[in-house]
């Protein structure tokens, strides 16, 4: 395995390998993050690991009424997350490449960045200015039948999505084509899918491609048939997720 000592960025919110991740960044903490990134040759990727938050809020509480108006104010790298913040993230995160850091004239920054390779956190290091983590990264097997999986997938897809067109009482878009090489199939489903943070992460985490889309093909007819009792779904990006406030 291989492993890397990185900043470490956590959100209430599972990034998959493959998908873009806007950040509007504001937190002095992840500012530090920014310009250290920054530092990095432009030759290089600037890479940071990107964890799903299980318990813990996203934006600490830097000042009264930010964002509960009875809280203290919180200082530190792991403001917002307790003595031990490995309890309150999940163990399994993605590699993120910020090949976008803007600085505004306000000194926060605009990020765009791309989830890479899954990631298991080994250990989380609080005493710098931001939050730093040892990770392993986790190699993407295929598993048996993930050809055939990821065409079923697909196909279920696509009724999802249609159910979620007319529950929307909005014409399906008919964009870009959708990728046949099942991992990507994989990730790309799991984080379009209109999901809780709990079953995407259990997305992220599957041993292995086939599992995953064993998994995202139950997911998909359950939710495809749940859809016509709603009245209104949210509208769900295929690529892109909104903008994550640090």
């Amino acid at each position: 395995m291989t492993t890397a000592r990185l900043p470490l960025f956590p959100l209430n919110s599972v990034l998959f390998p493959g998908l873009v991740l806007p950040l509007n960044v504001f937190e002095e903490r992840y500012r530090a993050m920014m310009r250290e990134l920054l530092t990095t040759d432009d030759s290089e990727p600037r890479l940071f690991a990107v964890v799903a938050i299980r318990d813990g809020r996203e934006v600490a509480s830097t000042a009264p009424g930010l964002p509960d108006p009875t809280a203290p104010p919180e200082r530190g790298a792991a403001a917002g997350f307790g003595d031990d913040p490995m309890r309150v993230f999940h163990p399994v995160g993605c590699l993120a490449d910020a090949a976008t850091i803007r600085e505004r004239e306000d000194g926060t920054f605009e990020v765009l960045a791309t989830g890479t390779t899954r990631v298991r956190l080994i250990s989380v290091d609080a005493s710098g200015p931001f939050l730093t983590a040892e990770v392993e990264e986790l190699p993407e097997e295929r598993g048996e039948g993930a050809g055939a999986l990821a065409e079923g997938v697909l196909r279920a897809f696509r009724a999802y999505q249609k159910r979620l067109a007319g529950a929307r009482e909005r014409t399906l878009s008919t964009g870009a084509e959708l990728p046949d090489e099942p991992s990507v199939v994989s990730y790309l489903v799991a984080a379009a899918s209109v999901l809780d943070i709990p079953a995407k992460q259990r997305l992220l985490e599957a041993p292995d491609t086939a599992a995953r889309l064993r998994e995202e093909l139950k997911l998909l007819r359950s939710e495809t048939a749940m859809i016509r009792h709603l009245p209104s779904v949210p509208l769900v990006d295929l690529t892109q997720t909104p903008t994550n406030p640090n």
